[in-house]
């Protein structure tokens, strides 16, 4: 009995005396799982959002490419508009010496100004088809002019020169020419924008240096698509150039 009572009381002792907390051992072990266990998840989180941001660039750059090529099309099926090109690298729509200048001049010729009319409602088209109202954001007028001049007398005339394009868009057309619709004089509205830029990008020569181009903008993945406004009637005026 008296052997009995010690080894109990000496098993209850030895309990007594075993430490409630866990080792510092044990402690820094959970504490690198929960760290490892965190660092996986937040390592997962941000390569699906690289992922993801990349997938949506992969399909804005197949988009833009696709865009770019129907007008190339445009521009090739017809033998009228030879001379026109589209440069995808800069995204812009050069018509050579179809939309040249005279020195110190912002005025269009008759067949230049009928080229620009019967090209243009064929872009309007593509910029309204499901793909260009999705990514194509604006289309820019630049009007380029050559070294001589003053800067502010070649900036002014860039300027006038990319005005003229929309004023020949805009215009009555000549005998035999169809006439825009209200609706693509509304996009052109909404869409073109004018852009001077004196006597920057220049040519290897004078006369390439003074040209119009289109440059196309398209829409940042965070941006969204282009709205189509109603139409705002026919207040449109008459170009005083």
């Amino acid at each position: 009995m008296l052997g009995n009572r010690k080894t109990a009381g000496k098993s209850i002792k030895d309990e007594a005396e075993k430490p409630f907390w866990i080792s510092f051992a044990d402690l820094m072990t959970a504490l690198m799982v929960m760290f490892l266990l965190v660092m996986s998840v937040a390592l997962l989180a941000v390569t699906k959002t690289i992922s993801e941001e990349q997938r949506a660039d992969d399909v804005r750059k197949d988009a833009i490419a696709k865009l770019l090529s129907m007008i190339e099309e445009s521009a090739k099926k017809d033998p009228n508009f030879r001379g026109i090109n589209v440069n995808r690298n800069r995204q812009v729509i050069d018509f050579g010496d179809r939309a040249r200048f005279e020195t110190a001049s912002h005025q269009l010729n008759k067949d230049q100004a009928k080229l620009l009319r019967a090209f243009i409602p064929s872009v309007l088209d593509i910029a309204n088809s499901e793909l260009g109202r999705d990514w194509l954001k604006r289309i820019v007028v630049e009007g380029f002019a050559d070294r001589r001049g003053s800067y502010l007398f070649n900036l002014n005339l860039s300027m006038q020169r990319s005005q003229r394009v929309l004023c020949v868009l805009l215009d009555k057309p000549e005998p035999g020419e169809p006439e825009l619709s209200p609706q693509q004089r509304e996009d052109i509205r909404q869409l073109f924008l004018v852009g001077g830029y004196s006597s920057n990008s220049q040519k290897e020569t004078l006369e390439e240096s003074r040209r119009i181009e289109l440059r196309l903008e398209f829409r940042g993945i965070k941006e969204q698509p282009r709205s189509t406004l109603p139409l705002e009637g026919e207040n449109f005026g008459a170009c005083a150039l």
